[in-house]
């Protein structure tokens, strides 16, 4: 008796410090703790129901990813009212894109509160952004969407992310798919596969970037160069959300 005792202690205790640990990152106590416990369970420390079901974050991560989009595509649409909607599209991207979001949870520390048993590797894999979304979505299960708006504006937004850099990054991407391909001994190719005459004097130009033949990334522009850009800009981020690629 006394060592079931001794187990609900350490339960209770835990489960206190990661409420005060949560009131600490987004200004509130969560209500439902087994939400935010299970948006911080990754795959790989989940164990298996009866039913052969396993609980983990990912579905709490589905639902994140599309909460946090809705919110900061509203955010930018109201901070930005002259700006048009190619901009719109590249600022939300630049925001949820799992680089700035991993940069995010571990500022917020929300690394050290993952549960994981592939301990040692969560830094250079995608499972702290991944954990940033499940909690998003375990906010808004929790407290409904006004209030998971309010607390990523006001808590995460206004606190964490500097959006005028933000506005102002450039980032060679199709340099860091070169030096990766070059570390991975990974065949990579920049096609131009359409030239789109508008009827003006610019044309639109199409590339894929290909990586061991395989189509891993498209690109749109007027320019050939930042077309490749786009394209590159594309694989990376499918790259970074397959963990296969250190943020």
């Amino acid at each position: 008796m006394r060592f079931f005792d001794s187990i609900l202690r350490k339960t209770h205790a835990s489960d206190k410090q990661l409420r005060e640990a949560l009131k600490n990152i987004f200004g509130y106590y969560p209500g439902n703790l087994a939400l935010y416990k299970l948006a911080l369970r990754h795959r790989s420390a989940a164990t298996p129901l009866t039913n052969g079901i396993k609980h983990n974050n990912e579905r709490l991560e589905y639902l994140g990813d599309a909460v946090l989009g809705s919110i900061v595509a509203d955010f930018l649409f109201k901070k930005f009212p002259f700006k048009d909607e190619g901009f719109l599209t590249e600022m939300r991207s630049r925001m949820v894109s799992r680089t700035n979001l991993n940069s995010l949870s571990k500022k917020l520390g929300l690394n050290k509160l993952i549960e994981t048993n592939i301990e040692g590797k969560v830094s250079g894999s995608s499972i702290p952004g991944d954990a940033f979304e499940a909690l998003v979505g375990a906010i808004y299960l929790d407290k409904g969407y006004r209030f998971a708006k309010k607390i990523l504006v006001n808590q995460i937004i206004a606190c964490h992310l500097d959006i005028e850099e933000l506005v102002n990054k450039e980032i060679n991407f199709k340099s860091k798919i070169i030096e990766w391909s070059q570390k991975e001994k990974k065949n990579t190719q920049f096609v131009l596969v359409e030239e789109l005459d508008n009827g003006k004097k610019s044309k639109l130009y199409v590339v894929n970037l290909l990586i061991d033949g395989q189509i891993a990334g498209n690109g749109q522009d007027f320019s050939i160069k930042k077309a490749e850009q786009k394209a590159a800009a594309e694989a990376w981020e499918k790259l970074s959300n397959q963990g296969d690629v250190a943020e």
